[in-house]
């Protein structure tokens, strides 16, 4: 029998299609979302519709403020889903990073992160609005991630919090799944979550992927590398990019854990933390 959850997306996707009026060629599903592959005047389109109020509830507007600047282009949009153009082949770039050209494929997630500009206004959230997130977790008691590593990463959030420069729009999750290749635009960023903060940060959800091989970024050598080029090719700092890579991925665990999935002792994000923590000693002060 149906739930009333399901009910509730079924008819949210059929009221876009109606309203969109898109002939669907085929579905599919994700964890997050339902995405419809058709056409909307014989241009290929997609429908994207998010299941439940979260990170990407607002991603059309966040598309929207971008204007196609290296991400994906946005064509309608309403809370909780969007009609985008629709990339092929749209491989990621993960799969350049997976056969062993790690400097390739970071090269190309500079090059998309320069074209990120934004266009149009749009309300988002800022960094120090995600820093409640290290609070929310210090009050509800949960052990998963060791008090100390906490405690340190919170701090440096805060403290690069508190001296940022040039804050702008920033995608938010931008990382090697995330970014797409379409045959007549190049690489192009999807699934933005949106945030106002220095350009360094955007660097940090790269530095801990591609998450399930944890060999090709929780290494000093590696990280270093990374994030020189990033440094070099953006003209940034590659001091705040180490700092927020440290502090970010705690916070990635945080969520990860409010999301409600299984934090393990050997997860990924907390051993790149333990890995980019010694990095920073006498460069983050008190």
């Amino acid at each position: 029998m149906e739930s009333a959850d399901s009910r509730e997306l079924r008819n949210r996707v059929e009221d876009r299609i109606s309203a969109w009026r898109i002939v669907v060629e085929r579905i599919a599903e994700t964890e997050s979302s339902i995405l419809a592959f058709g056409r909307r005047h014989d241009q290929p389109v997609v429908l994207k519709v998010v299941r439940n109020r979260g990170d990407e509830w607002h991603s059309g507007e966040i598309l929207n403020a971008f204007a196609g600047n290296g991400v994906v282009r946005v064509y309608d949009y309403v809370e909780g889903a969007m009609l985008l153009e629709r990339l092929s082949p749209g491989k990621s770039v993960v799969n350049i990073a997976r056969n062993g050209d790690d400097d390739q494929a970071t090269g190309i997630l500079a090059d998309v992160i320069r074209k990120m500009s934004q266009r149009t206004p749009v309300n988002a959230a800022t960094l120090q609005d995600w820093a409640k997130g290290f609070e929310r977790h210090a009050a509800s008691g949960d052990a998963h991630i060791p008090k100390r590593l906490l405690s340190e990463a919170h701090r440096v959030y805060l403290k690069l919090c508190g001296s940022q420069s040039r804050p702008r729009l920033l995608h938010g999750d931008l990382h090697h799944y995330n970014v797409l290749f379409d045959s007549e635009r190049g690489w192009l960023a999807i699934d933005p979550k949106g945030v106002i903060g220095e350009l360094e940060y955007e660097i940090g959800a790269v530095l801990r992927n591609p998450y399930e091989k944890p060999e090709m970024f929780a290494k000093p050598s590696i990280i270093e590398t990374r994030v020189e080029r990033f440094a070099r090719d953006l003209s940034l700092d590659a001091t705040r990019i180490l700092a927020w890579g440290f502090a970010q991925a705690v916070l990635s665990v945080i969520w990860a854990v409010e999301d409600g999935f299984a934090v393990e002792p050997d997860n990924p994000w907390i051993a790149f933390a333990n890995v980019i923590g010694p990095m920073l000693e006498g460069v983050v002060g008190p």
